[in-house]
Order: structure tokens, then sequence, then C-alpha cells
């Protein structure tokens, strides 16, 4: 017994001493080279993007790529009661070049070229949710089917949509959901066989959108050559709409909006 209460006299008073020892740990600075928690991750050894290789290596540890919008949200005003927020891959980030003036009057772009719905997820809360939009359009999930961060399965995709419109839901967040533009062949992936796949996920997307009462649009409807292909006319390189086709676009999704805001 005298063994038994030496120990704990032993091991009581180091047990209660980590909590407290714990909050006086200093918080980590902006600075330090090593990675973990600190107070603006994006200001952490970050190369300048004409280095490639260091900038490319940085780039792996924010896979989400949460710092690419990071300071223009910090800088926005508050939302207004009509901020809508264009999310996704490198076919919303393109339409505020061919559309400017749609990016006007409190409606956002926050597309980024490459990324597939893994990614587009991750920074949902960040590039969605904190910026208090009415209306959130969501267009992913072509990357995905090229494999740009690896192989994958439709459920993925599936999971990582129903991910992002629940949230917006949860937060009162309207949601237009598009359909994958259609693709006969990824340039950069020759080897992938895109049109069933595009065709199995729209048909999901639609589904989807009528269960969760979302507003879905196919632009693939304004930009198709009437097969699995886009045509030549409305994209240079038979993945991405040109000027052409943003422009055929835009009706649909003004339309798409306008009943979201109706009063």
């Amino acid at each position: 017994m005298r063994r038994i209460g030496l120990q704990l006299c032993v091991v009581l008073p180091l047990l209660l001493a980590t909590p407290l020892q714990a909050q006086m740990v200093p918080a980590p600075s902006d600075t330090e080279a090593s990675v973990g928690v600190v107070r603006d991750p994006c200001a952490v050894n970050r190369p300048p993007p004409e280095t490639s290789s260091a900038y490319g290596a940085w780039k792996v540890r924010d896979f989400a790529n949460q710092c690419r919008y990071a300071q223009a949200n910090a800088a926005l005003p508050p939302a207004t009661a009509h901020r809508v927020v264009f999310l996704g891959d490198s076919i919303a980030e393109a339409w505020v070049k061919y559309d400017p003036e749609l990016f006007s009057n409190d409606v956002l772009d926050r597309g980024i070229g490459g990324q597939t719905t893994d990614q587009i997820a991750g920074r949902f809360q960040q590039d969605v949710v904190a910026l208090h939009p009415a209306v959130v359009h969501i267009l992913a999930g072509t990357n995905d089917i090229a494999g740009n961060t690896g192989p994958t399965s439709l459920s993925r995709i599936e999971a990582n949509i129903r991910t992002m419109v629940e949230l917006a839901k949860v937060h009162h967040i309207r949601v237009i959901l598009a359909a994958v533009i259609p693709v006969t062949r990824y340039g950069w992936r020759p080897e992938v066989q895109a049109p069933p796949q595009i065709s199995a996920l729209n048909a999901w997307l639609k589904a989807y959108a009528q269960t969760e009462g979302v507003e879905f649009v196919d632009y693939g409807a304004v930009l198709t050559d009437g097969g699995t292909g886009i045509r030549s006319e409305v994209s240079g390189d038979g993945v991405h709409p040109n000027t052409l086709g943003y422009r055929l676009m835009r009706p649909l999704f003004d339309k798409a909006l306008a009943k979201l805001l109706r009063p």
C-alpha cells in the first residue's frame, strides 16, 4: 500500500499539470519554418509562383488551395442579399475572363483551374459559407473524370457534391448545380473514356438536384455537337468554352438565378 501511495503521489501531479502546461504553450508565429498550427498558413514559407518547382511543392501542402482567394475574401465588404458565388474548376474560373460584366453587383468567381471535387469541397467553408452568399453555383466534376488527383469513382464524386449541397442548405444558401460539359477527349488524359462517365454523372446530378429541390442547369444543351462532344465554334480545345460558349451559357444561368432570387 505504501508503494502504491508513493506512485500516486508521483503520477497525479503530472496528470494535473498537463492541461495547465498545454495552456501555457505560446502561439506559433506566422514565420515559423515548421508545419503545424499557425495563425496564417498562407504566410508560411510561400515561395513566389515564378519558382515553379518550389511553388509546386508548397501547393501540395495546401491541397484544396484555400490560400488562392484568402486575401480577396478578407477584403470583401459585407454580403448583399443577392450575393452569388461561382464555385468550381477552370470552367468556372475562366467565366470572369470571357464574361466580366456578369461578375459585378456582388457576383464572385471562386473557380480554380484543374481542381477536382475533393479539392473544391475542401474549400467550401472558406470560399462559400464564410462569404454569406444567397446563391452558390457549383460547376465541377470534369477533372475528377480526367483523373487530375488520381483514381476516383462516381460514388466519391457524388459524395463530394452531396457534401457541398448539404452544407449550403444548412447555411440557407440556395444552389445552382451544373451538369458536366460534354467532352469527347481530354487533351492531357487521352486514355480516359470520358463520354460514358460524364453521361452517368450528369444523370445522377439531374436526379439528385430534383430530389433535393435545387436548380439544375445543363449547359451542354447549348454547347453539344450533337454527339458526345462540344462544338468546335464554342471551344478551342474540346473541353473549355470560349467567348461564344459562355455567351450561350449565360441565359441558362440568368434564368436559374432569377428563379432562385424571385421574391
